[in-house]
């Protein structure tokens, strides 16, 4: 999937971005890799400045998009995200750290949360979500 995002309205800037998302890392090589992004890129490069290519991953990459959803919408993705995730480390992990120091039990539980929403969680949360985050939710009518 491929998406461009331009400078905003009234503004003087005329950088264009293009967000290319991919299933996985095989998937993304073999484009960038294939014959024909390596035409379209030898092609553009006439017409632009050098490209910057950013991959963004984890916690930045949950809301990406060329316009991004409502901050309440977010916060409300990210808590469905977050609550079950914690209930679940709290039973999991509890057990097995509930002798260790209050510092080192939630540096424990925060390290697990960051990784499960970061890699699992979120971006299945975001997909899920995609049709209510964006406004294109399909009518039933």
């Amino acid at each position: 999937m491929a998406a461009m995002m331009t400078a905003l309205p009234g503004s003087d800037s005329r950088e264009i971005g293009i967000l290319r998302t991919f299933a996985n890392e095989a998937e993304r090589d073999a484009f960038y890799n294939s014959k024909l992004f390596k035409d379209w890129e030898a092609y553009a490069s006439t017409l632009t400045e050098d490209p910057v290519y950013r991959e963004l991953s984890g916690l930045e990459a949950w809301f990406r998009s060329p316009v991004p959803p409502p901050r309440w919408k977010m916060a409300v993705a990210t808590l469905c995200g977050v609550y079950p995730t914690s209930l679940f480390l709290t039973y999991v992990l509890g057990p097995f750290i509930q002798g260790f120091h209050p510092a080192l039990r939630t540096l424990i539980v925060a390290g697990c949360m960051v990784g499960l929403l970061t890699w699992v969680v979120m971006p299945q949360v975001t997909k899920g979500l995609k049709p209510w985050l964006s406004g294109r939710l399909k009518s039933s009518k």
